[in-house]
Order: structure tokens, then C-alpha cells, then sequence
């Protein structure tokens, strides 16, 4: 790992419409800031704005919720079309208190309310409607990073992320839900520390590491930055995707 690791936000980012070249808008997004990539630079970009590109909005005015989304509905105090489309995207219903409904996503990993909400979208109170994750966000990034490499000669490690909240703690933090070009989790077993011990567990998630340092720069309300680049991180490549962050059912202590 470096020593130095600078996070620099792309200012004056368009806002992102469905069927847009994000690719297009973050290579000139990066020669509008000035900047170059360099190998090993890393691309931290937000999941909204990949989600809007590729149209993953639903009108909750199309949708029918059945009984299990009412009942649902009613003990999380939600919109029932919108408890329906997250059932939709999840492999099951975890917890449920009012406000919030945790779901294991079709994806694999434990999310609040499917990762589906209704921030940061232009809407209607006479037609609302919501924004879904991407359908395949590994998929999403690898296509990121070749559009950006034919465009720029260095295809970039690249992270989509997004704001997941934790089990212990309060508040939400980022997370890295799609991966391309760098290894997820740095395996540092058998390596000795400091004072010689053999280390037996330690493996750093670092591009969720990375995905929440991103997102202080990102923030969550009108600050419209919603791309970062990384530099000096000393990522691993890899193409193993995001799918090494989840933990094994069988090894999950809590559920």
C-alpha cells in the first residue's frame, strides 16, 4: 500500500439522464477538471448516476402490490407499490420495523429497502416513482472500464458505490457494490505484522474502504459530485468482481 492517497471529486458533473454515455460523460467530465488517468488510478462512481444511465426507474403508477407487499407495507409504514418492486429485487425479508425493511437483494448482499428510494430523482407527487440499482453492477463497471480505456488509452480500476447502513452503528456509510479491475478484499493471511506474528484473519475490504472514502467527497443531498478519482490506492488488479465482499450464508453468524 502507498503512503499518499488522493481522492479528487469531478466538479461541474452533468446530471445523468437514461440511455447517456457515462463513459462519454466521465471522460470529458475528467478533461473538463484537467486531469489525465494514470495506471492504478481507481474511478469511484456513484451507483445513482449508473442506475439513471441504464433507466432503472419504475413508476410506481404501473405497479400492483399483492397481499404480501400490503402486509409488509403496513408494518413498515411504506407505499405498498413501493414495498412490491422491492420485493421484486430481493431474495428475502430480514427485518421489518417502521420506516425501514431489510432484504437480502437478488444480488447477494443485506440491504435496507432493496437499495430502492426516491433521493436525487427528479419526481411528482401526482406520478412518483423510484430508481432501482443496476441490474448487474460488476457488469456495469467492466463496461465502464473498457469505454474508458477506448477513450482515454488506461482502463481504470473502477468502483460502483453505494450508502448501506451497519448492523452496530448509526449512520451509513459507502459500500462497494460493483468492482472492475482490482481485487475487493485484500488477502493479508500469513503475512507477518510488525512485531513478527503470522496474521490469521486479516483481510481488508478495501474497496469498501475506498467507496467510503469516495462518499465523503460525494455527500448525500446537493453537493452533485458524483464521481472520484483515486490515486495511489495500490489496488491489486483482479477481475474477480464484487461478489468476494458477501459473506457465505453458512458463515454469516447473524441471520
Amino acid at each position: 500500500m502507498a503512503a499518499r492517497l488522493e481522492l479528487i471529486a469531478l466538479e461541474g458533473f452533468p446530471l445523468v439522464e437514461p440511455g447517456d454515455e457515462l463513459g462519454k460523460l466521465i471522460a470529458d467530465s475528467l478533461h473538463h477538471n484537467e486531469l489525465q488517468l494514470q495506471r492504478g488510478d481507481v474511478l469511484v462512481i456513484a451507483q445513482k448516476i449508473v442506475s439513471k444511465a441504464e433507466g432503472r426507474y419504475v413508476r410506481l403508477a404501473d405497479i400492483e402490490p399483492g397481499p404480501e407487499a400490503i402486509a409488509l407495507a403496513q408494518r413498515a409504514e411504506k407505499d405498498p407499490r413501493q414495498v412490491e418492486v422491492m420485493l421484486g429485487e430481493s431474495r428475502e425479508v430480514i427485518r421489518v420495523r417502521p420506516g425501514v425493511i431489510i432484504v437480502e437483494h437478488r444480488l447477494g448482499y443485506v440491504h435496507a429497502n432493496a437499495g430502492i428510494d426516491r433521493s436525487n430523482i427528479a419526481n411528482s407527487l401526482e406520478d412518483p416513482r423510484v430508481l432501482l440499482l443496476p441490474r448487474d453492477p460488476d457488469a456495469s463497471a467492466r463496461a465502464l472500464r473498457a469505454e474508458l480505456a477506448e477513450r482515454t488509452g488506461i482502463a481504470p480500476q473502477v468502483i460502483i458505490n453505494d450508502s448501506a447502513g451497519r448492523a452496530w452503528r448509526h449512520g451509513t456509510v459507502g459500500i462497494a457494490i460493483g468492482t472492475a479491475g482490482l481485487d475487493p478484499v485484500r488477502n493479508q493471511i500469513g503475512e507477518r505484522d510488525m512485531f513478527g506474528n503470522i496474521l490469521q484473519v486479516t483481510e481488508p475490504a478495501v474497496a469498501d474502504e475506498l467507496a467510503a472514502a469516495a462518499s465523503l467527497l460525494m455527500g448525500q443531498s446537493t453537493q452533485g459530485l458524483p464521481v472520484v478519482l483515486a490515486r495511489g490506492a495500490g489496488l491489486n488488479p483482479s477481475e474477480e468482481g464484487s461478489g468476494r465482499l458477501i459473506r457465505d450464508r453458512a458463515l454469516d453468524l447473524f441471520r
